[in-house]
């Protein structure tokens, strides 16, 4: 899977801003996203606070008039929100550029990559193993319908990763030890104690919650589409009510190899409630 972009590292998420924004609680916030190739209206979810007065303080100050859909795949996401996208020049490679701080996670359940999700990119897990947020970036879920049995391998590679990931963090401690055993041939020595381990991985492993899609989920992106592959990666918070054919028409925009739009995609956004 290709990443979701590059940002700057983590400071204080306010920043000199207020977390205190003025909000309905009981209303979800709406903001209208407007393109060169029409309007999406997108409701933002309550129960990610940090991330939804993050955005509405952004789109109010217009941070967000004028700047690109930078990064369009097609069956997967368009992503925008890079500051520097505004007025650069053709064949530029975008998606670094953002305020100087980040967000932390919200993983909500419930809140998946259904198509039409809107979700915040961010650093990768090696630099950023925490997942918190690009402070402006982010992604609008297009994807594709999946079948069952789709869904099924994906689980499967989910919980694969949990596996090698309990595996590398008990392999880690002795790693020293295990390199002297192959530096003295010492083979029985070696397989005892790569033995240990692997009993200790099953022990663990087995008492580690599995990824599952629940029903609603498995309904979700064998109806509706999605990219499902991101659950649980990046924080996602908020969902298109109008507009999924804009959404489609900008995944199916010519590309360069940098997967830029060759004919700039402008943004404006604006709070409705």
């Amino acid at each position: 899977m290709k990443k979701l972009g590059f940002f700057l590292l983590a400071i204080s998420l306010c920043g000199g801003i207020s977390c205190s924004q003025t909000i309905n609680k009981t209303d979800n916030p709406v903001v209208l996203i407007s393109t060169d190739l029409g309007d999406i209206k997108v409701k933002l979810y309550n129960e990610t606070p940090l991330h939804r007065d993050n955005f509405l303080k952004l789109a109010g100050e217009g941070f967000y008039d004028g700047i690109l859909f930078h990064r369009v795949i097609n069956h997967f996401m368009i992503q925008g929100g890079d500051p520097d996208s505004k007025g650069a020049a053709p064949g530029i490679q975008l998606g670094r550029g953002g305020p100087n701080y980040t967000v932390p996670a919200e993983f909500v359940p419930g809140f998946f990559h259904k198509k039409g999700a809107l979700a915040a990119a961010r650093q990768g897990d090696q630099a950023n193993p925490l997942k918190a947020s690009s402070s402006s970036q982010f992604y609008i879920v297009q994807g594709k319908v999946w079948r069952a049995g789709e869904l099924d391998t994906i689980e499967m590679k989910m919980n694969g990763n949990i596996r090698q990931n309990i595996f590398r963090s008990n392999l880690t401690p002795v790693q020293e030890e295990l390199n002297k055993y192959r530096q003295e041939n010492n083979e029985a020595a070696f397989n005892k104690k790569v033995a240990e381990i692997q009993v200790r991985v099953d022990s663990l492993y087995n008492l580690t919650p599995k990824f599952t899609f629940s029903d609603i989920q498995r309904q979700a992106y064998m109806k509706e589409g999605g990219y499902p592959m991101l659950d649980g990666a990046y924080t996602v918070f908020g969902e298109v009510m109008e507009g999924l054919d804009v959404l489609d028409k900008i995944a199916a925009v010519k590309t360069d190899q940098f997967d830029r739009p060759v004919q700039d995609v402008k943004m404006k956004i604006k709070v409705l409630k």
